[in-house]
């Protein structure tokens, strides 16, 4: 890229990295420094404001850059990912979003003690809330280092690495200083900029074909070097039995995954009444629907304007597709409204980067302090505070994601976040539903529930063409791969279901019916809600 392309650029960036630390800065004033305040706001945003904040947690970089270059490369399989990102909400919405609000105070873990023995289950649904987040923010590292690798051209990857770790600082920083409420509001100011900026791509692209989708699809077709097929199924997930099964794997892991992300659940406790943590939804489904929509429009543009093979050119995963288009869609490389569209959209990006790097650290940071050092922590011994340990927490936290964001540089930042999707649908899911509706639920389930689905989804991954055996994977010059999906879903699922119907019924403890009852009355009632 040009040297005006690298100038504008990181002013945009830098603009926005300064408002958002005013914003920290400002917010951090304020608190008084309660676990309340710093893990969920002082409960005090509108159903408006929390709705926009979880739209900006969910459309990440994997949205935003990654399923509009899957879209750009292999067409209607891309879309697979729009779908079922978008199709997730109403999981949210009719199934977890008022109960939780209602039974839990700042993590997943405490809508299930609520009817457990707290030890155990806070210590395992802790560790799988990191290991989700861990995994989703790997997607984020993946996703600045792809963007300033491209706007800064053949700097190697020294800037790749600096970009990454700067992220990581940041995001440190956010948390630590801001907590939840600046979390919060560099959420709505991304939301607000995204949306701006797909809204303002998607009307150029349909401009640019006069609003006639038909011919934006056959040029699409036509520049692919696929032809009519990829306009069709099959592309990426077509062939044989394993590609078959890998799309229905990634579509259960799409659909069912949202409703245990830990920084999704943790946005619903930021609201002052289960009521407004369900408008809250409504607000974000509506920001998130149109969003989708539009990601569709972006990935078909830019097959038909830039064309797949330069974009696979550009990046293989197809990571860079949205600003080589708003190059694309400015005038081209070397005009000034290329230059300035490209610099925005590099910016908006960024932008989109660190929200959810910091909504997904705060609520891991949280799972460690709230949930496993509060569990593990020995009388006797110096006790710390639980939000002196959320920092010291997002600290080491980020220092994994950097390392691991530096390993997985060149895989698409979609993938990796429906890798993400699959561990919290194993792990996450089964024990939430089991504990909101199962009558007969018991703390042993609870337990194999959240390991009988962690611990295969970690290890087909690891053992999956994700990692070794392949070209396109992690360590490409070792083969120790036995699984032969890459996305575990329709295995690691099942098998957290299951194990969590064993553990209970298997059970020497009985089931704890006054406890159901209670929990059941507040989950439908919010008597009793914090």
């Amino acid at each position: 890229m040009t040297g005006d392309h690298q100038t504008l650029a990181l002013v945009l960036f830098s603009v926005f990295v300064a408002v958002t630390l005013a914003i920290t800065t400002w917010v951090s004033r304020d608190r008084h420094g309660s676990a309340e305040e710093f893990y969920a706001g002082g409960r005090l945003f509108s159903p408006m404001e929390n709705g926009f904040a979880i739209a900006g947690d969910y459309m990440s970089a994997a949205s935003f850059l990654g399923i509009s270059g899957l879209i750009a490369l292999y067409g209607y399989d891309g879309m697979l990912y729009s779908v079922g990102f978008l199709v997730a909400w109403l999981v949210v919405l009719l199934l977890v979003a008022e109960l939780v609000r209602n039974c839990g105070r700042f993590t997943l873990a405490d809508v299930v003690a609520a009817r457990m023995a707290e030890r155990p289950v806070r210590i395992a649904a802790g560790t799988s809330s990191v290991a989700v987040s861990v995994l989703y923010l790997v997607a984020q590292m993946v996703g600045a280092g792809s963007l300033v690798a491209l706007l800064l051209g053949g700097t190697g990857e020294a800037a790749r690495t600096w970009t990454v770790i700067g992220v990581g600082a940041l995001m440190v920083i956010y948390v630590s200083l801001g907590g939840m409420r600046a979390t919060t509001w560099i959420q709505i100011v991304k939301a607000v900029l995204l949306m701006a900026g797909t809204v303002a791509l998607t009307v150029l692209v349909l401009v640019r074909f006069h609003g006639d989708v038909n011919s934006l699809l056959s040029t699409a077709a036509e520049r692919s070097g696929h032809g009519s097929a990829f306009l069709g199924p099959g592309l990426r997930y077509g062939g044989d039995w394993t590609a078959r099964l890998d799309f229905i794997s990634l579509g259960l892991a799409l659909v069912l995954g949202t409703a245990g992300l830990p920084h999704i659940l943790s946005r619903f406790y930021t609201v002052p009444t289960a009521r407004a943590a369900r408008r809250s939804v409504v607000w974000s489904i509506g920001l998130i629907g149109g969003f989708y929509l539009m990601t569709i429009v972006l990935g078909f543009g830019a097959a038909a304007l830039i064309g797949s093979a330069e974009v696979r050119a550009s990046s293989a995963s197809g990571n860079t597709a949205v600003p080589l288009l708003a190059l694309d869609l400015g005038g081209g490389a070397g005009s000034t409204g290329g230059t300035v569209l490209f610099a925005v959209v590099a910016a908006v990006a960024f932008a989109t980067i660190l929200a959810v790097v910091a909504g997904i650290t705060l609520a891991s940071s949280a799972s460690v302090a709230h949930d496993l050092y509060a569990s593990l922590r020995r009388p006797g011994r110096r006790q710390y505070g639980e939000v002196a340990v959320a920092r010291v927490a997002a600290a080491v936290i980020g220092a994994v994601a950097i390392g691991l964001g530096l390993l997985a540089s060149d895989l698409n930042v979609a993938f990796l976040v429906g890798l993400a999707f699959a561990v919290a649908a194993s792990a996450n899911l089964p024990v939430l539903l089991y504990s909101l509706f199962w009558r007969r639920f018991t703390t042993r389930g609870a337990v194999w529930s959240v390991y009988g689905g962690l611990v295969p989804a970690v290890l087909l991954v690891l053992f999956s063409p994700v990692v070794s055996g392949s070209p396109e994977a992690l360590f490409p010059g070792v083969d120790f791969q036995l699984f032969p999906l890459q996305n575990p879903g329709v295995v690691s699922i099942p098998l957290g279901f299951l194990a969590g119907w064993l553990g209970a019924v298997t059970s020497p403890e009985p089931p704890d019916e006054a406890r159901h009852a209670e929990t059941e009355v507040r989950a439908l009632t919010g008597a009793g809600a914090v």
